[in-house]
């Protein structure tokens, strides 16, 4: 489970952040996930409470945005999600695309409050 080291350096990060803005306490920290990345959504959940303890995170609440996996088809050229088509484009059944979106890990959002 690599998740509780990546909320390490992600909880390293949001404190620079809070420091060099003049944010004494943060509510929510939003995150953007994408449906097709190696990072489990509900493993970043469950590790959050351990990632930020002791911290000037701890007691923050988490909301984790899951972006969709899109692809573009290479024949149709229409945009499709790749996890619901499985692998394959919805509107012509092609397995020829490029991945467009849905490999993404972001810190979207740090809300003071």
């Amino acid at each position: 489970m690599h998740e509780l080291g990546i909320l390490v350096e992600v909880v390293k990060t949001v404190e620079d952040f809070a420091r060099k803005n003049n944010l004494e306490k943060i509510d929510t920290l939003v995150l953007q996930i994408g449906e097709l990345s190696e990072i489990v959504p509900q493993y970043i959940k469950e590790c959050y409470p351990a990632a930020v303890d002791g911290t000037m995170l701890d007691g923050t609440n988490l909301r984790v945005d899951i972006l969709p996996g899109n692809g573009i088809c290479q024949k149709c050229n229409k945009v499709f999600n790749i996890i619901e088509g499985k692998g394959k484009c919805t509107h012509c059944k092609s397995r020829k695309f490029e991945v467009i979106s849905g490999h993404e890990f972001m810190i979207k959002e740090v809300i003071a409050c």
